[in-house]
């Protein structure tokens, strides 16, 4: 798991890309990137699957903020990024969040 940010110099923005390693995604067959940045919607557009296995999706977010989110392995099982640059309790589970700051 990763992420990268790059920050665009023209706008607030900063273009961050996950990545999910097949060994982390339990070799799933779909992951998708859920969080505060969509809402939490489950009906997302599922994330790019890479020939070796991975995931990987690049997210266009504001810049100065934090976002809380979470991978969602074949629409059942969730698991967080453990390279993320924090973590918080969700308001609906027992289990954390992954928190991107950029």
């Amino acid at each position: 798991m990763s992420l990268k940010k790059q920050y665009l110099k023209s706008k607030p923005i900063c273009k961050v890309t996950f990545k999910l390693k097949a060994s982390e995604a339990n070799n799933a067959g779909t992951a998708k990137l859920v969080g505060d940045f969509n809402a939490w919607d489950i009906q997302a557009e599922p994330m790019k699957k890479l020939k070796n296995g991975d995931f990987t999706q690049t997210v266009n977010l504001p810049a100065e903020a934090e976002y809380q989110f979470r991978y969602l392995l074949d629409d059942e099982s969730w698991e967080n990024d453990w390279e993320a640059d924090a973590y918080s309790p969700s308001p609906v589970s027992f289990d954390d969040n992954s928190v991107v700051r950029v």
